[in-house]
């Protein structure tokens, strides 16, 4: 059974929502690991003291801040706890807005809410509050020694509550030359046709028709490995350039044109590429 993450209420005026949270998204990465090409042998991530060189046990090892040059005050876990008790309790709601009001750029990772005993009902008024005003509550709390963002949100019959970034942690754009091709001129020709070409590809999001395909080719690439027993080698692979597709530099109306001819299909990456590089010579 999965482990609760965190326990604690949604607060919102005077009313208080006890639940628990879960994990709602799981990382499907291969385990690797790291090696020493010499002989194999895993090589882990030591703690070691940067005075005596020794290694240090976990139960030796506290948290600290540096608030000058080489002097710490160290915090322990009833600092962290202590530092804002009803912060690191509630999952306290400030606002309810609309979901399109908040950039895409600001989500991070998604999270169940589950009522705990007792809560059920006020649980459900919430959920059912917030999917038939069509909103979704933003809201603050502490989790594992810092505060966090967030929105909760109706999910079917359940609750899910999405960490936000802070302002300040999003990055301004790049600036330069990355910058350029936004300031790029584009004739009304090409604009009315990349239009033609996204309506033409505009479709329902099914996130079951997105898969992992990396991930799959690179374990058939272990797979093929072990059954060549190639297991304790190490083999440089040169790629043949030769067999990759090149990028041909081609008008952009042209790229247009062979996109909408695929009929709603993306446009080929080779022709990406082109079109690109054309507007940047």
């Amino acid at each position: 059974m999965q482990r609760s993450l965190w326990h604690g209420a949604i607060s919102f005026g005077l009313i208080y929502v006890p639940v628990d949270m879960y994990s709602a998204s799981r990382e499907n990465s291969l385990p690797l690991h790291l090696l020493d090409s010499r002989d194999f042998a895993p090589v882990g991530y030591s703690r070691i003291n940067k005075v005596t060189g020794k290694e240090v046990d976990w139960g030796n090892i506290v948290k600290g801040f540096e608030h000058k040059k080489g002097e710490y005050v160290a915090l322990s876990d009833a600092d962290f706890k202590h530092a804002n008790v009803k912060a690191s309790e509630t999952i306290a709601i400030d606002t309810f807005c609309e979901a399109s009001e908040i950039p895409p750029k600001y989500f991070d990772t998604p999270y169940y809410l589950t009522p705990r005993k007792g809560g059920e009902k006020v649980y459900a008024l919430l959920r059912q509050a917030l999917e038939s005003t069509k909103k979704v509550a933003v809201a603050t709390f502490v989790m594992r020694g810092r505060q966090h963002l967030c929105v909760v949100a109706p999910n079917d019959k359940a609750l899910m509550l999405l960490t936000l970034r802070f302002s300040d942690e999003i990055l301004p754009p790049a600036q330069g030359k990355a910058m350029s091709g936004s300031q790029s001129a584009v004739s009304a020709a090409e604009l009315a046709m990349a239009k033609q070409l996204v309506g033409g590809m505009t479709g329902k999001f099914k996130p079951e028709r997105f898969k992992d395909t990396y991930r799959a080719d690179l374990k058939r690439r272990v797979q093929e490995k072990i059954r060549k027993k190639q297991t304790h080698s190490i083999e440089l692979e040169i790629e043949d350039d030769s067999k990759r597709p090149t990028a041909q530099v081609i008008d952009l109306m042209d790229a247009l044109r062979a996109s909408l001819k695929k009929k709603g299909k993306a446009p080929a990456r080779s022709v990406v590429k082109a079109a690109a590089r054309r507007r940047a010579c």
